[in-house]
């Protein structure tokens, strides 16, 4: 009997020390096989180290992430655009931005394109990734515009006609296309737009905003963010 009775004690407090353990963690959802999402993965996680508090990143589908960000299922994103905060009011900007994107155009090596500006876009069929916000942004109310699920899936396409472009972040598009060994793709000279990326923190964990702010300010002024920044990209660059 007292066997079963110190068992179940165990169990008790096993049970216990998890659910403290998770409680103290903190669920984000990132967007699945993007480069700058892949470095946002490796810099939140040491942003909250140095508050004593340790996170998990679950990469999805970009549709997805809003939904699992926005219901509160998981308590916010790594890393979206301004606009972002002003379509989901569910989450909390954190005003520092982090890193930034550049929205760039791929084409098919020989084809003919000339983009300087968005409005040049609806002059060919333009690929992007679904769910991916500053491609959504960029292309607004085109009619020639076909989502694909990744950014592998964009390149591929662009072998098969001349008139078509894909756009993604540059060092997506970049290493995208070294991993997959595609020869035969460019890249316009100038991004279409630069863009700063903030981590978004559901409301319902408002309370992290400033302290996650602050962490950020700091790191930025002692130059340590750039440091790390440098880190994440050598190491997500080096998995392509």
């Amino acid at each position: 009997m007292f066997v079963r009775v110190r068992v179940l004690f165990l169990v008790v407090c096993s049970f216990a020390v998890a659910s403290i353990c998770h409680g103290a963690d903190y669920r984000f959802v990132a967007i699945e096989n993007l480069f700058e999402q892949k470095v946002g993965a490796l810099i939140i996680p040491k942003v909250y180290a140095k508050l004593g508090l340790s996170v998990s990143i679950e990469p999805m589908p970009g549709k997805r992430a809003i939904a699992e960000a926005t219901s509160g299922r998981l308590q916010g994103e790594i890393m979206r655009i301004w606009t972002y905060g002003e379509e989901h009011p569910e989450v909390i900007r954190v005003p520092t931005p982090y890193y930034q994107l550049e929205t760039r155009v791929f084409y098919k090596d020989g084809a003919d394109v000339v983009v300087h500006r968005r409005e040049d876009l609806r002059n060919y069929e333009v690929l992007k990734v679904r769910g991916v916000k500053h491609t959504n942004n960029i292309t607004q109310g085109m009619e020639k515009v076909y989502d694909y699920d990744n950014t592998s899936g964009i390149l591929r396409a662009l072998r098969s006609n001349n008139n078509t472009l894909a756009i993604t972040h540059t060092a997506d598009g970049v290493y995208t296309a070294r991993k997959l060994g595609l020869e035969g793709i460019r890249m316009a000279e100038e991004p279409l737009a630069r863009l700063k990326l903030y981590h978004y923190i559901h409301r319902d964990q408002q309370q992290l905003v400033e302290k996650v702010d602050k962490i950020l300010r700091e790191m930025k002024a002692s130059g340590e963010l750039a440091q790390v920044i440098a880190e994440a990209e050598k190491k997500v660059a080096e998995s392509y």
